[in-house]
């Protein structure tokens, strides 16, 4: 079994943000980069079937170089190979067109890409990437198990989870419950030294349209003071919430 995990390298949430040249571009001099965890979690389970299941795991990522020293984490996880396709991603649809693209030449029967990334939140990728491959698609996966081409999934909304049956190939979005993040895998000393002589292919992409544009960054405002409300005045906290904060 060939598994494909899509890997995105994303600002630590505990980094500062800013942007220059009049807000139109992201600062990362000084920004800490992690693997997704979404991405990360999904990873780990490709991981375990590796172990169980003799399965091969490729990474791949969309970036230019800085992006490098997180794919070598995900193969001192324990990931075969790595490719990365160089180029700086604008949005979804460009990194959907690259990876289509990789997908039509090496096939792989199943697909991870995380929920969404915790930079833009688009959520887009794994769902157009299934609709322009043509195979289904569960978002939110939280359970995932394989007996031969069948698999036991399970995937979590709003109120609820809801157990699937499918066959492969597939597209997953992963998020946390697929494993939890006691189980996440920190490379050891072995892993790093092995990860050096994993292959990372890059690979040059054609020219792709782009659909969108980011005219410019802004963050949000500052939060305001807090107002404390007697416990006995509803009178008055009923009138803050409608004329000051108006959300009822």
């Amino acid at each position: 079994m060939n598994i494909l995990v899509c890997i995105s390298s994303v600002p630590d949430t505990t980094s500062k943000i800013n942007f220059k040249n009049d807000n139109t571009i992201f600062e990362t001099e000084g920004v800490q980069f992690i693997i997704n965890p979404n991405d990360e979690f999904g990873l780990t389970r490709a991981i375990w079937l590796q172990q169980s299941h003799g399965a091969n795991v490729t990474v791949v990522s969309v970036g230019d170089s800085s992006c490098e020293p997180i794919l070598r984490k995900c193969l001192a996880i324990g990931a075969d190979q790595a490719i990365r396709i160089d180029t700086i991603p604008k949005d979804g649809f460009q990194v959907v067109a690259y990876l289509t693209s990789l997908l039509e030449i090496n096939k792989y029967d199943l697909i991870i890409t995380g929920r969404e990334s915790i930079d833009y939140n688009g959520g887009m990728v794994g769902g157009m990437l299934a609709t322009k491959l043509k195979i289904p698609y569960l978002s939110n996966c939280i359970y995932l198990d394989i007996k031969d081409d069948n698999l036991k999934l399970e995937r979590e909304f709003d109120g609820g989870k809801e157990k699937v049956s499918a066959s492969l190939p597939i597209v997953i979005g992963s998020q946390k419950g697929l494993v939890e993040e006691k189980d996440l895998i920190i490379p050891n000393m072995r892993g790093i030294m092995q990860a050096r002589q994993k292959p990372l292919e890059v690979l040059s992409p054609e020219q792709v349209e782009l659909s969108t544009q980011d005219l410019s960054f802004e963050k949000p405002s500052e939060k305001g003071p807090v107002r404390l409300v007697d416990a006995e005045n509803i009178d008055e906290l009923i009138d803050l919430l409608e004329n000051e904060a108006k959300v009822i």
